[in-house]
């Protein structure tokens, strides 16, 4: 079974970026990749071959549902499990992210100290 290590954050806001690295890297103990927008991910992702991808909603340019759709087109990283990050979760809109295609969606701001455990929980997801 795979085990997951390596974690893809798509986010524009250099302070979440900075927290969810942090978190993932120091409390979660995996290797992280940052990446500042949707392009920046396209150009980066095949390269870093992530287990998961961590994708920010509201993007300027391309926005996560545009990410996502265009990382599903990319050889060897369509199957690759994906949660968006945002600050919006009612349960219609968690719906429509997870009819795009989205594992799960993890609420912003999230706490730091409890992200590895809700991306390890997204992880264990997949297969069920």
């Amino acid at each position: 079974m795979n085990t997951l290590q390596r974690i893809l954050c798509v986010e524009d806001e250099p302070d979440i970026q900075a927290v969810a690295r942090m978190a993932l890297e120091l409390v979660g103990g995996f290797q992280v990749l940052v990446c500042g927008s949707g392009e920046q991910a396209l150009r980066e992702v095949q390269a870093f071959a992530p287990d998961l991808i961590l994708l920010d909603v509201m993007m300027p340019g391309m926005d996560g549902p545009g990410t996502l759709r265009a990382l599903r087109a990319l050889p060897g990283v369509a199957a690759v499990p994906v949660a968006f990050m945002t600050a919006k979760v009612q349960p219609d809109e968690v719906a429509h992210y997870r009819s795009l295609g989205a594992l799960d969606v993890i609420a912003k701001p999230f706490d730091p100290m409890a992200l590895p455990a809700q991306v390890r929980a997204v992880w264990e997801r997949r297969h069920v």
